[in-house]
C-alpha cells in the first residue's frame, strides 16, 4: 500500500509509540529467562532474547492476517502461555544456578523465544494496523525499538535480583495475557455470540475477521483469573518442591 510521506511519518510514530508500550511484555520475559545466567553471558542472553522478540514480530507482521483467523490457535497459545509462566516460578525455586552455562544460555533463549511466539501473535495485531500493510514500515518501527526492549529486560534483571517477588509478578503478568487470549480466540467469540450474545460485542476492526469481541467486564475477569491461576498453581508446586527437598 502506497502512503505519502505525511502518511508515512505518522504511521512510523504510531508504530514506535505502540510497540514501546507493548514491549514490557518481552522485557519481562527475557529478564525472567535471563536471570540465572552467570553474569557474563546476561548481555548476550538479552541481546539474543531481544532480536528474537524481533524477528518473531517481523514475521507475524507477515502471516498474521491467515493465522488470525485460524480457530483454536489462540487457545493453544494461551495455554502455552500458562506452562510457560509455571516453569519460570519452579526454575525460580528448583533448578539449580550451576547448569552449564551454554546449555543455560539456550535454554533461556528457548524460553523467550517460545512465550514471544505466543505473545507477539496478539500484539503485532495493532502495529500491523497502523502500518495500513506497509510491511517496510513495520519493520523500520520495530527495528527502532530495539533499545527500549534491551534497556527495559536489564533493569528488569536489577529489580528481579534484588526483589525476588518480581518473578512471580512477571508470571503473574504471563497469566493475565493468557487469560485475555483465551476470549479471543475466532471460535470462543462465535461460540459466545450463539449462546450468550450478551457476553459480546460488535467489534468491526477485528483483524481475525469474526467482528466481535467480549465485553469488557469479562474480558478483564478472564485476565485477572488468569494471574490468579499461575500464582496459586505457582504456590502449590513451590510448596511441594520444598517438602521434597526437606525430605531428601
Amino acid at each position: 500500500m502506497d502512503l505519502s510521506w505525511t502518511q508515512w511519518g505518522v504511521s512510523l510514530l504510531q508504530i514506535i509509540w505502540i510497540d514501546l508500550l507493548l514491549s514490557g511484555d518481552n522485557a519481562v520475559v527475557i529478564a525472567l529467562a535471563c536471570r540465572s545466567l552467570p553474569t557474563h553471558q546476561r548481555r548476550v542472553g538479552i541481546l539474543l532474547g531481544a532480536g528474537t522478540a524481533i524477528a518473531l514480530r517481523i514475521l507475524f507482521a507477515v502471516i498474521v492476517s491467515y493465522l488470525l483467523a485460524v480457530p483454536f490457535l489462540k487457545l493453544v497459545g494461551g495455554l502455552l502461555l500458562f506452562w510457560i509462566a509455571l516453569k519460570l516460578i519452579s526454575s525460580d525455586e528448583a533448578e539449580s544456578h550451576e547448569v552449564e552455562a551454554s546449555t543455560s544460555l539456550w535454554k533461556a533463549v528457548r524460553t523467550i523465544a517460545i512465550a514471544d511466539a505466543v505473545m507477539s501473535f496478539d500484539n503485532v495485531i495493532a502495529i500491523v494496523g497502523a502500518s495500513h500493510g506497509n510491511n517496510w514500515l513495520f519493520v523500520i518501527g520495530l527495528l527502532l525499538t530495539i533499545p527500549m526492549i534491551i534497556f527495559g529486560s536489564s533493569m528488569l534483571m536489577v529489580l528481579i535480583e534484588r526483589f525476588p517477588v518480581f518473578v512471580w509478578a512477571g508470571a503473574a503478568l504471563l497469566g493475565w495475557i493468557a487469560g485475555e487470549m483465551l476470549l479471543s480466540d475466532p471460535i470462543v467469540l462465535t461460540t459466545l455470540a450463539e449462546q450468550a450474545p450478551s457476553l459480546v460485542r460488535p467489534f468491526p476492526a477485528d483483524p481475525a475477521g469474526v467482528g466481535l469481541r467480549v465485553i469488557a467486564p469479562l474480558h478483564y475477569g478472564a485476565a485477572v483469573i488468569g494471574a490468579a491461576i499461575v500464582v496459586l498453581l505457582g504456590l502449590v508446586m513451590t510448596r511441594r518442591q520444598k517438602r521434597e527437598l526437606a525430605s531428601s
